[in-house]
């Protein structure tokens, strides 16, 4: 009677302890498919924007290697100081501006200064909208973008511009210019609705209005001491051609969280299809773009310039940028292959101009930006290239001249240009008192 006492006590303490287990072990309820598409979503734009911000150590990166060891410094400060202007700018004024919804300041036009939209950012689930994606991680992802186009402005007025006159200018770029052009197709504007206009992930609406306000600023601010001398160009070689190359693998897969991440949708078997599409074409776009590069400067120069073949993998990526869903890989790897002819061709046309870009991103981003935008409806049936080109003209006008202006008044109030000898001793020791390699210089 003992040990079947005990037994029996026994295997009521098991069943006991077993009962949460079993409760535990039981399948959960599947959430709502609202809720799961949500969720998929934020994830997309975090990842992806992540990639995206990884973009700016690629640009520091290139235009570091590509500028001479005096400037390194220099480079490396405003890719650092701009990224985080365009951090706060964007959320003061930019993102509204860009994304005005039903607040229009001038409907189509011009969107409304404010940050009320900003606001529910994300703590708990109470009142959150589940039809799309997280307002904070939508605003991180978009924020990116930003940042990215004032990245393509440092590197083409390296080594003679002085810091702040730039970072006042990046202030308004990414304030105010980037964000009320973007507005005219990402927000609704009047591009969208009354032209069609189609540029998937922003030849146009990154790419080439970085590319606009560089070509105004070099303009105005004109070109390096020594540059064009005697009716000659006089090559003025990078400092580290290995940090060339790696800041543009860097940009490189960046993009595929560029051009993936504004699928904006990853909550459908469709959408995730579309996103390893646009990865595979985004990568043979930049393969293209690299690949003619290579050949054409064998052609030209007799010998291959690895600026040129680094510069040609951007411009593919440029080229696909508008579209990079539509296009087969054959087609895609075209369309990065004739940006990477438009590089090799437009840097010494620009030299001929006497328009000194340091890093050649005028040739990648605006030029190859423009011949992306046009070649959207070569696979898009829903593009037009009435639509494209006067979009092209409106974006580029708008940029160019406020840019222009805005370079304009710096220019006259507090100067843009360093003193002559600031530039000949190098912008690192002259304006920042530090040198990346002083070892070296010293």
């Amino acid at each position: 009677m003992r040990n079947l006492s005990k037994i029996t006590g026994l295997a009521v303490a098991m069943t006991a302890v077993a009962l949460p287990a079993l409760a535990q072990d039981a399948a959960p309820a599947d959430p709502p498919a609202n809720e799961v598409g949500f969720i998929l979503n934020t994830f997309m734009f975090l990842v992806t924007g992540f990639l995206v911000m990884w973009m700016g150590a690629g640009f520091s990166m290139l235009e570091a290697g590509l500028v001479r060891s005096k400037n390194v410094t220099m480079q490396s400060l405003k890719n650092v100081a701009l990224f985080a202007i365009a951090a706060i700018m964007y959320y003061l004024i930019g993102y509204n501006l860009m994304y005005p919804g039903d607040g229009w300041t001038i409907t189509g036009v011009l969107g409304a200064f404010s940050t009320t939209s900003l606001e529910p950012v994300g703590v708990g689930a109470d009142g959150v909208d589940l039809t799309y994606a997280s307002v904070g991680s939508d605003f991180f992802f978009q924020l990116m973008f930003c940042a990215t186009t004032a990245s393509i402005v440092s590197g083409t007025l390296a080594e003679r511009i002085k810091l702040w006159p730039f970072l006042i200018f990046i202030t308004i770029l990414t304030g105010v210019i980037y964000p009320i052009q973007a507005s005219w197709k990402w927000g609704g504007g009047f591009l969208d609705s009354d032209f069609g206009f189609l540029d998937f992930a922003g030849s146009t609406v990154v790419h080439s209005v970085g590319g606009w306000a560089a070509l105004a600023g070099a303009l105005i601010l004109g070109p390096r001491i020594g540059k064009y001398k005697d009716g000659k160009v006089h090559p003025m070689p990078g400092s580290n051609l290995t940090l060339a190359t790696l800041g543009t693998f860097i940009l490189w897969l960046g993009w595929f969280g560029f051009n993936g991440g504004s699928q904006l949708y990853m909550n459908t078997v469709g959408n995730v299809a579309d996103i390893s599409r646009i990865f595979a074409n985004t990568n043979t776009a930049a393969a293209g773009g690299a690949i003619a590069a290579l050949i054409l400067t064998q052609i030209l120069y007799k010998k291959p310039d690895l600026t040129m073949v680094l510069n040609g993998a951007l411009a593919g990526l440029v080229s696909i940028t508008a579209e990079p869903l539509t296009p087969s890989l054959g087609a895609a790897t075209i369309i990065g292959a004739i940006g990477g002819v438009i590089v090799v061709l437009l840097v010494p046309f620009l030299d001929k101009l006497k328009i000194d870009d340091v890093v050649g991103a005028i040739p990648v981003h605006l030029g190859a930006g423009i011949w992306g935008t046009l070649a959207v409806p070569l696979t898009n049936s829903d593009g037009t290239f009435y639509g494209q080109i006067v979009s092209i003209i409106t974006v580029g006008i708008f940029v160019f001249v406020v840019s222009a202006v805005l370079w304009f008044i710096l220019k006259v109030t507090m100067g843009i240009r360093a003193p002559a000898e600031d530039e000949m001793m190098g912008l690192d020791k002259a304006e920042l008192g530090m040198e990346a390699y002083p070892e070296f210089l010293n």
